[in-house]
């Protein structure tokens, strides 16, 4: 969508200048750079279902897909300051993307600005039900006797399992083969079929297909077990001193007014502190956080910190 775009639907829905009852001045648009149904898009209809009613406006969720969530990053950082728009972003846009393509569209830092942390999720590292690795000790085992065979699978190259695959690695003292799809469907598909002998990719995704017994889940990123998954380690429980997590965190373009995204921050800051809507998120596998501005301004700070150098000594680069 173009700034133009951006800026007629935000007019469309917008109220008389007059009405006085909002915080906002027209209706709130969230843009989701990826397809409906995942993990970014789950949580911004989860906020954006229960944000109208505390700041008495439409809240409309538009899913912008394209090149990895660039395009929707590209048509936020060009709106006017009137607009009310939110982008939903995770690492993969805000993070790697500015590291890895010469020419992103946009700059990360410089163009937008944090208004709410609202979710984390976990990695895990997978192989299938009928693979006879059955915990990372067995596949540190199998590597040593076997090495430079191993094989990850991961959703996309250039994403956050990619890195953390590569980060595995570094730790289990092999260089991985890691090999991208084409989103998660295919290469879970690959990996129940026996095709792919493991797999990373976020628990989230992961997490159904075990519970089905389909493929097992040997270990997850966390700094402490994930509470849907009690009998499977985290990594550093597992003797590989790994600890990592994604984010998906809403950001407004630079333009907007301090003021509004402050007062949007703390508005869905209060909401993902609602017991109902943490209990939502849970359902979706991923663990609620509820974070204003200032505090959402330095976590990803420090999440920058943790992940750029790993991108930036991969030396991967990417084209289009």
């Amino acid at each position: 969508m173009s700034g133009a775009a951006f800026a007629a639907l935000a007019a469309a829905s917008a109220v008389p200048a007059c009405a006085q009852t909002a915080p906002l001045d027209g209706a709130l648009t969230i843009v989701v750079g990826y397809p409906p149904g995942g993990s970014s898009d789950r949580v911004a209809r989860l906020v954006a279902d229960r944000l109208k009613d505390r700041l008495g406006v439409t809240v409309v969720v538009e899913n912008k897909t394209g090149a990895g969530g660039r395009i929707a990053a590209q048509g936020l950082h060009a709106l006017a300051a009137r607009q009310n728009v939110l982008m939903l972003a995770n690492p993969a846009v805000m993070v790697v993307a500015p590291l890895v393509y010469a020419e992103p569209g946009y700059d990360a830092q410089r163009d937008f600005k944090p208004v709410s942390l609202v979710s984390r999720y976990k990695f895990a590292l997978a192989v299938p039900a009928t693979s006879p690795i059955r915990d990372v000790a067995a596949l540190r085992q199998w590597l040593q006797a076997n090495p430079r065979q191993f094989t990850v699978g991961v959703p996309a190259t250039g994403s956050l399992p990619h890195f953390f695959a590569l980060m595995l690695g570094r730790e289990l003292g092999q260089e991985p083969e890691v090999v991208g799809y084409r989103g998660s469907a295919p290469l879970i598909s690959e990996l129940i079929g026996g095709i792919l002998p493991q797999a990373v990719d976020t628990l989230d995704t992961l997490l159904p297909q075990h519970r089905a017994g389909k493929i097992r889940i040997l270990a997850t990123s966390g700094e402490a077990r994930d509470p849907e998954l009690t009998d499977v380690p985290t990594f550093r429980e597992a003797g590989v001193n790994l600890a990592a997590d994604g984010w998906n965190a809403f950001f407004a373009a630079s333009s907007m007014a301090p003021a509004k995204a402050e007062r949007l921050g703390a508005d869905i800051a209060a909401l993902m502190r609602e017991p109902a809507m943490q209990q939502a998120v849970r359902e979706s596998y991923l663990e609620p956080v509820s974070s204003d501005v200032a505090a959402t301004t330095a976590e990803l700070d420090a999440y920058r910190k943790q992940w750029e150098p790993v991108v930036r000594a991969s030396g991967f680069t990417a084209t289009q």
